[in-house]
């Protein structure tokens, strides 16, 4: 008897439509509630941010659940949509649509409550009532069968990548299972940056050129080939998976910034892996709140003079450039004071991580997202060529770091998609190996409903994410849909790897244990590339004036 319901298809279809008229109705009466005159309301909108944050995953789970929809109905004229491919699908589409019904968890601690808001029309509780067998008992435990008969392989479902991306993604899966995921723990555990040899690797497969042009040494791929080659290589360690992070935010700089004499001189490099980037944004007293830096630069005939502060810097020591944004006119307190710097560097080394005249600094103990080292940075007088100042204009840094972001939170989705994966694959594994009363712990209803909802989470993180990157590749403004996945993606992840802990119950806890360091590099992901809140915030927004 087969599992999958009747006009599935159908289902998923209504469901994403539901959710996005639910939305839409939020849409309209929290716009009531912050907005003074015809315009929002900054203080409105503060007094009501768990609404307004509330709207904001609200949409995010629209957008999975339409996304999942047109995934599926691609892959079913293809003839390709079957078991491994609906069964997730429909738990996932009763799960978010009984959320959104209910109450959503915007995290642990944090129920957002639609009714509470506007109450949702009946029918939305009729297609829950439909899909309900979907998410049987039933459904859960051959959910899981069918994950043991995928292991080893890059994902449960079908992808819908074409055939380039296909290769791309088994090539990078194939590296990841051999060069990183039997010595990740150990890096992790000894607390070593990842050996130059992997980077060396890394840089002839292609990794920090991958969305570059070709003509500046790039594979000019695209986005969605990012979203790829990122999840397979955090799926052995988010280490290596954001080694290309850096890079990807150089090169989109340069590329739509720089002048030809930087991108001749910096593109080559930073595509092939030779010269390695850091970004050098936040400082111990602005996060967030990128136009409150305070570094400032002062020109000195042709170069620029840097003093001030930086912090959570991420593979400085090793960098041979750092992207720095800075101060140039003190005159102006806001983002409008600020330029971009492609800044050089020597290489650092142990005991002597920064060995440039007016740099020093220090390193941040961090207990996960290891591999590249967190710093702490102090300028005092450290010399920057004119020529180095991104494009050669002044005040204009933070506009030209904003247009990054979109790409940097989808590829930090992706990395979160392969953190929540690497989660799944160990807790499968113990949850098949480890016997108790008689039969392997997966059998157990608890251990089989969260494997199960991990898989089902994961396969529309996944959808959402290619969501983004194609927008992006396709020169559409995507930062709406950047920051839906990289919300979700990040709760999915951190959910996935508390539940694998949870799985190997007190072996779980221990830190020889693989699935501890999961946990920990985890938490990161609703933190750096804008916290949950502050990514919540601009996507409602961003909701809130579309619909003003």
């Amino acid at each position: 008897m087969t599992l999958i319901l009747p006009n599935l298809l159908e289902l998923l279809d209504a469901a994403a439509f539901e959710a996005g008229a639910l939305v839409t109705s939020l849409q309209s009466t929290v716009l009531g509630r912050v907005q003074r005159d015809g315009r929002l309301d900054r203080r409105l909108l503060d007094a009501e941010q768990h609404t307004a944050h509330g709207l904001a995953w609200a949409a995010a789970y629209a957008e999975t659940l339409r996304q999942t929809a047109a995934w599926a109905r691609a892959l079913d004229a293809e003839g390709r949509f079957g078991e491994a491919e609906a069964l997730p699908a429909q738990l996932l589409a009763h799960e978010y649509l009984s959320q959104l019904a209910g109450g959503l968890p915007m995290n642990q601690g944090e129920i957002f409550r639609p009714a509470d808001v506007y109450a949702p029309a009946d029918r939305l509780g009729h297609v829950i009532g439909r899909l309900r067998a979907g998410a049987s008992q039933a459904v859960k435990m051959r959910i899981v069968e069918l994950l043991d008969g995928a292991r080893g392989r890059p994902s449960l479902e079908a992808s819908g990548l074409d055939e380039t991306l296909e290769a791309v993604r088994d090539q990078f899966h194939a590296f990841t299972e051999e060069k990183v995921t039997p010595y990740a723990h150990g890096w992790h555990l000894r607390d070593e940056l990842i050996p130059l040899a992997l980077l060396e690797e890394l840089g002839d497969l292609g990794v920090f050129g991958l969305t570059a042009p070709e003509e500046w040494g790039g594979s000019g791929m695209g986005k969605v080939a990012m979203c790829v080659v990122s999840e397979a290589l955090s799926r052995g360690w988010i280490g290596t998976g954001s080694l290309g992070t850096r890079s990807e935010i150089a090169a989109e700089l340069i590329v739509a910034h720089g002048t030809e004499d930087q991108k001749a001189r910096f593109l080559p490099g930073i595509a092939s892996g030779r010269i390695i980037p850091t970004a050098v944004f936040t400082e111990p007293e602005a996060g967030s709140d990128l136009g409150s830096l305070r570094t400032r630069a002062v020109r000195d005939g042709e170069v620029w003079r840097v003093s001030g502060a930086k912090t959570w810097i991420t593979h400085a020591a090793r960098a041979d450039v750092m992207t720095l944004l800075v101060r140039t006119d003190p005159s102006i307190s806001d983002h409008r004071g600020l330029s971009m710097f492609l800044a050089e560097k020597p290489r650092g080394m142990d005991g002597n991580p920064f060995p440039a005249p007016g740099m020093s600094g220090g390193e941040i103990a961090v207990i996960g997202y290891r591999g590249m080292k967190e710093y702490e940075i102090a300028f005092d007088g450290f010399e920057v060529d004119h020529a180095n100042l991104l494009g050669g204009q002044e005040g204009q840094g933070f506009a030209q770091l904003m247009a990054t972001f979109e790409s940097a939170r989808i590829q930090t989705a992706a990395r979160a998609i392969g953190v929540a994966q690497n989660a799944l694959d160990l807790a499968l594994d113990y949850a098949l190996q480890r016997r108790q009363f008689g039969g392997p712990i997966a059998q157990f209803p608890r251990v089989a409903n969260k494997l199960a909802m991990m898989a089902a989470e994961i396969l529309g993180a996944r959808r959402l994410a290619w969501f983004a990157a194609r927008a992006k590749d396709e020169g559409r403004r995507c930062d709406l849909e950047a920051g839906m996945a990289k919300l979700t993606a990040a709760r999915i992840a951190w959910a996935a790897a508390d539940n694998a802990v949870q799985i190997h119950g007190g072996t779980g806890f221990a830190v020889e244990q693989p699935v501890s360091r999961v946990l920990a590099d985890a938490r990161i992901l609703n933190i750096f590339e804008g916290a949950g809140e502050i990514q919540a915030q601009v996507i409602a927004r961003r909701l809130l004036e579309g619909a003003n």
